[in-house]
């Protein structure tokens, strides 16, 4: 199971999505983040990942959650989940993202996969999960999913 990581950098009530250019969830809006790579801690590589994808730079990002992604019967990730509200640096598109702001009230839900609707908003109120979600083999359509609040990480 690949190990990767999502990073949802906060300000003012609103969050920074990025619209996906390629790979797994392409032009979707997720969280920046990536893939771990061989060594490296979960903290080292959202920071990284964030810095790649968008140019901002997060300090102290707070694991918030841990999920498991299984398209079909293949257990594809295992996500690491975290909030930053300090960072710096200005949101700048990329070849792998186009980052934008979003208001809590106005995030892109319809355009997102279908699990981030069930524990983003919880995430905006300081809350930490845990879950698992089961997609079609395509990874097109959410078919069961499992999911915590109030875990200890």
């Amino acid at each position: 199971m690949q190990h990767a990581t999502l990073c949802y950098p906060i300000e003012d009530e609103r969050v920074l999505l990025i619209r996906k250019k390629r790979g797994l969830g392409d032009g979707k809006y997720v969280g920046p983040g990536g893939k771990l790579e061989a060594g490296e801690t979960p903290r080292e590589c959202v920071v990284r990942e964030v810095e790649e994808e968008v140019g901002v730079t997060v300090r102290d990002p707070e694991k918030v959650g841990e999920f498991r992604f299984v398209f079909g019967d293949d257990p594809r990730m295992y996500v690491h989940v975290f909030r930053a509200y300090d960072f710096e640096g200005t949101p700048t598109e990329t070849p792998e993202a186009d980052p934008e702001w979003f208001a809590f009230d106005d995030v892109p839900y319809d355009e997102m996969w279908d699990d981030d609707r069930l524990w983003l908003p919880h995430l905006f109120e300081g809350e930490t999960f845990e879950g698992t979600f089961r997609f079609d083999a395509d990874g097109e359509e959410m078919v069961d999913h499992e999911l915590t609040f109030g875990v200890a990480l």
